[in-house]
Order: C-alpha cells, then structure tokens, then sequence
C-alpha cells in the first residue's frame, strides 16, 4: 500500500468531495416538478384574482437572481368587474419561496 502525505490525502479527499458534491447538485425531474409546484402554489396563493391558474411555462432568471416568473389567470372578484378574466404576472423568489403579483392585463395574448 503506498504512502500518501497529508497534503496528498487532502487533495484527494478535496476532489472526491467536489465530484460528489457536484453529483449532489445535478437536478432531477422530480426536483424540477416539485419546484414547479412551489412555484405555482406560492404564486396563485398571491394572486388577488378568483380561482387563478398558471399558464403558460415559466420564465426562469439565473441564478445569481434567483427569480422566476409565472403569468396567474382567473377572474376579478369585484362586483363591477361582472366576473371578467384577468391576468396577473408573478415574481417568485426561489430561495426564499416568496411570491408576488401585479395586474398583467396589458401584455398581448
């Protein structure tokens, strides 16, 4: 059995941990789904908007911002809005889990 030196033995450890963590780090689609399915619950739970839904898919920044967004449609609970579908667009931290709305009307569909 060779003799390695502790500099030896730390670099190896050093690299075996970087392999394995880098493996640690590679996302599965079930990780992606359940992030999803984060994602739309945070955001419709935010929404101001009756029995809203996601549509579409969502637009995913890097990760140095950490933020997505979700396009929320359902219908406006005012009385003098008669029930009318809206629009409203979702900012969702993904670190921090936290989502937040404004009224998305104007965008084309």
């Amino acid at each position: 059995m060779p003799f390695f030196t502790f500099p030896q033995r730390a670099a190896a450890w050093l690299a075996t941990g970087l392999i394995a963590g880098n493996a640690a780090l590679a996302s599965t689609p079930e990780t992606w789904d359940d992030a999803r399915r984060d994602m739309v619950k945070a955001c419709t739970a935010a929404s101001t908007l009756k029995s809203p839904k996601a549509i579409g898919q969502p637009v995913h920044f890097v990760d140095d911002i950490g933020q997505s967004a979700l396009l929320i449609s359902g219908r406006y609970p005012q009385k003098h809005m008669k029930n009318k579908t809206g629009r409203e667009l979702c900012l969702y931290d993904r670190r921090s889990g936290t989502a937040h709305v404004s009224e998305a009307d104007r965008f084309g569909r």
